[in-house]
């Protein structure tokens, strides 16, 4: 290693022989068009705002490209330093060795530069640069180099203030882990958060809703036979919207996608696992029955105003109204209003669909009778609209059928958590999850169900709330004696697990709620990575002594005392380190998503909360 204080213009007096700095000479090349000069240009100045214009345009004349793959070396820790480098696109990594393992050093993308301490402070490379994704460089020789430093001193300074922060070896530690490579450009838009597979069944539900519409131009009937279509494909997509978010539906989906052995190829238990994705089909059949619920009103409006099809106002009085309350209920379940205003959201799409629930039953039997010679209740029960209407019902009220008030008691380890211990004979399956209320009606909250240790002797269940706001807050701040749960438990999507040999586990905070009930019932092999504040005293020593138990060698970064991890590379290192097959994420949605994201777009299956309800 070099002096970390040397200056810009200490090691200017010889370049190294070696023309390629360890990159294959074959993809070194001068641009063959002057439209590139331009670019070249720009890159060369944002890199060195000081440098006099004149000097630019003759240096970036000298700029010659270079094309990575991912996963190519750029420059090898040790080889001589003959060369700078400016990225114009793509992103690299720079790792160090060490005793043990590489430790990564930093990642760098467009605009960015990197080279200069080889040249200016140590003559060799201090570390080996990496293309994690396609990448483009422009690279200046040693000589050219040395003659722009020396002739801007204050680019030399800057220069100088660079190779003091990067001419320092890299201390090991287990999120410093270099990362492989990103996989195929397509492999990769596949991979991105916009192509999950949650979008992925919206659109194929829209797609499929879309061709029906298609087809149905192209044959046109009567106006009464087309508008009752019209009303029969709305209430079928309302009513698939309501199915998919039945729990006995989403329970029997989860027992379905996880029963192919761990025998079965990854690639296909990696595409069964994201069954935890099916809230794209109940936001694809919502989205698609009120488009054509509101066709349903205009072609209304339209027989009304024109005299055809037998249209009454009472038929078009309710169904505006129905309408509109749909409307006010897609608008609010947008992501933006849940995360923000949860409450409302709920109260929304509770309130307001059970109004139009009664609102188009009121609307089908008026737009039944008033279509029939004989008796209207034969016509109503031989409708299909009015079956599909009983399925929608039955759908919405049969959680609530199971409303029940269960007794609790509530121990508070800190401040920020309370254990909450269900008094139940039932005790719900591991790796699920259930909404309670502190009343009946309103302000519903899921939490994972956690068994109780057998040496308690206590009956039922417990669940895990951290302080997360408002509501949460004033369960730990004011225990109650009671609470509220309906339906059944529902399955989550740690539940994934039992599709792969061994995963790894990752939680932040409170996220270690959700995968307690799988750490201590121990059905899947697992590695546990934990980072949270100080875990006994957050936590409770008697938790975090239960999870040791049952995880010897789960991994608990603490950040009160460490710091905050990169958790994507403790991720992946465990991954490594443990041979697991898959990894699951359960934090906040941004750290969720870099981490599931980060390692599928490099070949590694990982799985995390979606955050649709």
């Amino acid at each position: 290693m070099g002096t970390p204080g040397a200056t810009a213009k200490g090691n200017l007096e010889s370049c190294p022989v070696h023309a390629d700095g360890g990159a294959p000479r074959r993809r070194w090349r001068a641009p063959r068009r002057a439209a590139a000069r331009p670019r070249h240009t720009r890159a060369l100045a944002a890199a060195f705002p000081h440098l006099p214009q004149s000097l630019l345009g003759e240096m970036a004349q000298s700029l010659e490209e270079a094309r990575f793959r991912p996963g190519d070396v750029i420059v090898r820790e040790g080889d001589p330093a003959d060369r700078f480098y400016i990225i114009e696109s793509g992103q690299v990594e720079a790792a160090q060795s060490a005793a043990e393992a590489d430790v990564h050093v930093r990642t760098m993308g467009a605009g960015e530069y990197f080279g200069e301490v080889g040249l200016l402070a140590t003559r060799t490379r201090t570390a080996t640069v990496r293309a994690v994704s396609e990448v483009r460089v422009l690279g200046l020789d040693c000589a050219r180099f040395q003659a722009l430093v020396a002739a801007s001193g204050p680019t030399a300074q800057d220069l100088a203030r660079v190779v003091t922060d990067r001419n320092v070896p890299a201390q090991p530690r287990s999120d410093r882990t270099p990362l492989p490579a990103w996989t195929s450009r397509l492999r990769r838009l596949l991979k991105a958060p916009w192509a999950m597979h949650y979008n992925q069944l919206i659109v194929l539900v829209l797609a499929a809703n879309a061709l029906l519409a298609a087809y149905g131009a192209g044959h046109s009937e009567q106006f009464g036979a087309v508008l009752g279509t019209v009303a029969l494909i709305a209430q079928a997509n309302i009513a698939l919207a309501i199915i998919f978010r039945q729990q006995y539906v989403i329970n029997f989906l989860g027992w379905l996608a996880t029963r192919p052995p761990v025998t079965w190829p990854v690639k296909v238990r990696w595409t069964l696992a994201k069954f935890y994705h099916f809230g794209g089909l109940h936001v694809g059949f919502a989205l698609a029955g009120t488009l054509w619920y509101l066709t349903f009103v205009a072609m209304l409006i339209d027989g009304f105003a024109a005299g055809k099809g037998g249209v009454d106002v009472a038929n078009v009085a309710v169904s505006a109204v129905a309408a509109s309350l749909i409307v006010v209920i897609v608008f609010m379940a947008r992501p933006s209003s849940r995360a923000k205003r949860h409450d409302s959201f709920e109260a929304t799409h509770r309130f307001l669909g059970w109004a139009v629930l009664a609102l188009v039953w009121v609307n089908t039997i008026v737009f039944t009778a008033s279509r029939t010679h004989g008796p209207a209740a034969s016509a109503l029960l031989t409708a299909p609209a009015f079956w599909l209407l009983v399925i929608t019902t039955c759908g919405a009220a049969w959680p609530w059928l199971l409303l029940r008030k269960v007794p609790v008691m509530v121990e508070r380890p800190s401040s920020h958590l309370a254990i909450v211990h269900l008094d139940q004979d039932r005790k719900p399956p591991v790796g699920t999850t259930r909404a309670i209320s502190r009343s009946p009606l309103y302000g519903w909250h899921p939490f994972a169900n956690v068994p109780v240790p057998i040496e308690s002797g206590r009956r039922g269940y417990r669940m895990t709330v951290s302080r997360a706001g408002d509501w949460t807050a004033e369960l730990i701040d004011n225990p109650p004696g009671h609470v509220w749960v309906r339906g059944i438990p529902t399955v989550g999507v740690i539940n994934v697990k039992k599709l792969f040999s061994k995963v790894v586990i990752v939680a932040t905070g409170s996220g270690i709620g959700p995968a307690l009930g799988h750490l201590l019932a121990a059905q899947t092999p697992s590695q546990l990575v934990w980072a949270t504040r100080d875990p006994a005293k957050t936590y409770g020593a008697a938790l975090v002594e239960e999870i040791l138990t049952a995880q010897p060698d789960a991994i608990i970064w603490d950040t009160d005392e460490l710091g905050r991890p990169d958790v994507l590379r403790l991720a992946y290192r465990a991954y490594i380190t443990s041979g697991a097959e898959a990894v699951i994420c359960v934090s906040n949605k941004t750290l969720t998503w870099q981490v599931v994201h980060g390692l599928e777009q490099r070949g590694i299956p990982a799985f995390g909360p979606v955050w649709d309800s």
